[in-house]
């Protein structure tokens, strides 16, 4: 027998993130009763991290190259967006009275580049409209009659809705509620999953020259340099075109925002080939002619360090990585060097574990569910957001990609009810 207390929403989203929360606000607003579960004491707190570091809303720049950013599931993206770009993401957040700005690389932030206003202006609209919010609520999958269960400090609770909208997130950061542990109760009923892997990654370098027996920085790279950034800087690998930008130089390899933003073609390569080979530029400001110029220059009694920083300007750091990177012969070669410090090959063997990416790829196939984001496969459950098989750099394309998708799902539960009618 059920427990009395058994909820009975017209709708259950399950999930408190960006997407649930938009999903809710939707589906209240189209007369809907609508409960959010999530498994934490309270719901947004990816969202909130994010917002540690300002708040990347969304990004400026036209639809065309913005879909370009989501590689092979842009078609599946574009009517998302068109739905809900950019443009109307900041017509929304005016609307709770958050004012947004576009800062010098075209992103998207708060004004005051914080989260915890937004987010409490949006809760605050969405209990006004009536959306109850079960917290501490997690999901376990639906017993044998279909019932929604859910494990809670209390034991565990059932839910009956009508339709259930899912957005459980991906498989990174699993301490702040987005485990992937739904992918195998999805599996078991028949919806095509693509693998979780990690997106908007780090990755471990693979050996260098001044480690040639294993895999890692030397001791002395790593103690010396972890955790500085590269810049300016730019790389290019096979399926992501040069692009300049920085990356951050972790005790094992490296991360930041140019890494993440070729991770979907490194990852790729690592996978098809056992390792990935970057090139960095580490003077993308000047001509490979002028920098041979330079390195060629007579250096007299100075040291070869000291001659390229006097000439080239090139930080410790950047002299570093062509110590680690090439063997003293190359070194000392003119025009190896030269060439080197315009294209310098660093080769990768593995991305950081899943837990530690910014977002995830692979997850629910879009050809497992239907135009209004149904599951074929589970008639009246839907899906949004990270859980979805999308991936996306960072710049305010995750973010902007999980509110339109929540928006897409909730069309869809309204016109799937309103056709059981």
């Amino acid at each position: 027998m059920h427990p009395q207390d058994t909820l009975t929403p017209d709708i259950a989203v399950i999930g408190g993130g960006p997407a649930g929360l938009m999903a809710a606000e939707v589906l209240a607003a189209a007369g809907h009763t609508v409960t959010v579960f999530d498994a934490k004491p309270s719901v947004g707190r990816k969202f909130l991290l994010a917002g540690i570091g300002g708040l990347n809303l969304t990004h400026s720049e036209p639809l065309a190259p913005f879909l370009g950013r989501f590689g092979e599931r842009a078609c599946q993206i574009e009517p998302l967006l068109r739905s809900f770009d950019a443009a109307a993401l900041r017509d929304w957040a005016a609307g709770l009275g958050v004012e947004t700005f576009v800062g010098t690389s075209g992103r998207v932030f708060p004004k005051d580049l914080k989260a915890a206003p937004l987010l409490r202006a949006w809760l605050h609209r969405l209990r006004a409209a009536g959306v109850k919010f079960a917290m501490r609520h997690r999901w376990t999958g639906w017993a044998e009659d279909g019932v929604l269960r859910f494990d809670t400090p209390d034991g565990e609770r059932l839910a009956t809705p009508r339709a259930t909208l899912l957005a459980l997130g991906g498989a990174s950061w699993p301490q702040l509620g987005s485990d992937g542990a739904w992918a195998p109760l999805l599996a078991a009923h028949g919806v095509d999953i693509a693998p979780l892997q990690p997106a908007n990654c780090g990755f471990d370098v693979g050996a260098t020259a001044a480690h040639p027996g294993s895999p890692g920085w030397s001791e002395r790279f790593a103690a010396e340099f972890a955790g500085q950034p590269v810049k300016p800087v730019a790389l290019a690998t096979d399926g992501f075109a040069h692009r300049a930008g920085e990356f951050v130089i972790t005790t094992t390899g490296i991360e930041g925002s140019l890494v993440y933003a070729a991770s979907s073609a490194l990852r790729e390569q690592i996978a098809r080939d056992g390792s990935a080979t970057l090139h960095l530029d580490l003077l993308p400001q000047l001509a490979p002619e002028r920098v041979f110029a330079e390195v060629r220059h007579a250096r007299g009694s100075r040291s070869l360090s000291s001659h390229l920083k006097s000439r080239l300007h090139l930080s410790p750091l950047k002299l570093g990585l062509l110590h680690e990177l090439l063997t003293r012969e190359q070194m000392l070669d003119a025009a190896t060097l030269a060439a080197s410090i315009k294209s310098l090959p660093l080769r990768l063997h593995a991305a950081r574990p899943v837990a530690e990416a910014i977002s995830t790829a692979g997850g629910i196939r879009f050809e497992a569910m239907n135009d209004g984001l149904m599951l074929t496969a589970l008639p009246g459950v839907f899906a949004a957001g990270e859980m979805v098989d999308w991936e996306a750099p960072t710049g305010g394309y995750l973010l902007t990609a999980c509110f339109a998708s929540g928006r897409a799902a909730a069309g869809g539960v309204s016109a799937w009810l309103a056709a059981q009618l």
